[in-house]
């Protein structure tokens, strides 16, 4: 069984730029986007990890450089072991990522899900298309900008629009457990939501 002293002294020697990530449980690494593919090639080759269990991604903020981060966890049905990977985009404002479906075809559904979330684009996906959200949804649900309750659209249906003659509107927060209010100390519970729910005591606006 490959031990995860094996396995960082293996990375060591084959690929140098990649670094050790602090973690509490598996075995974690940075790797440059630009040896994405070749790690995690190496490590379903020739390390035993056959099957991609999740890929996601991390919006860290507009504020913070790299703003994204692409996060893969494999697993090894050999050894019974985990091992993550991080790469972060090179762009904050263009986000890219080369893809992993020539190495696992599950990575497919993963990458259209941080794809239609974060905005991130995997090159050399065969069909990188929107997997939540409909075609011409002008937004990105996971980012750090967008509101909890989400915001206005048109509907992805133009005859709706004219039917109704109005667009998506955002939902109310109130009830959410998400949202604190601002200015009051978080508490042990969930926070309160912000109350902007339409009721007799609050007119919805026209």
């Amino acid at each position: 069984m490959t031990t995860d002293v094996d396995l960082t002294t293996a990375v060591s020697q084959r690929f140098p730029l990649v670094k050790p990530r602090a973690t509490l449980d598996c075995p974690a690494f940075d790797v440059p986007a630009a040896d994405s593919t070749a790690f995690l090639g190496f490590l379903r080759e020739g390390q035993g990890y056959d099957f991609l269990m999740d890929l996601t991604a991390i919006d860290w903020s507009a504020e913070v450089s790299p703003r994204f981060t692409v996060v893969w966890h494999v697993y090894s049905s050999t050894n019974h072991n985990y091992v993550r990977v991080a790469s972060n985009c090179e762009s904050d404002r263009a986000p890219v990522m080369p893809t992993a479906t020539g190495l696992w075809v599950g990575a497919d559904w993963h990458e259209r899900e941080v794809f239609d979330m974060f905005g991130i684009i995997f090159t050399g996906h065969a069909d990188l298309r929107r997997i939540l959200m409909w075609d011409g949804y002008p937004y990105h649900p996971l980012r750090k900008e967008f509101p909890l309750a989400g915001l206005p659209a048109d509907f992805h249906d133009p005859a709706i629009t004219a039917e109704t003659k109005t667009g998506l509107i955002s939902a109310p927060m109130a009830g959410g457990p998400f949202v604190a209010t601002p200015g009051e100390p978080m508490s042990e519970a969930e926070p309160r939501a912000k109350d902007e729910a339409w009721n007799e005591q609050r007119q919805k606006p026209e």
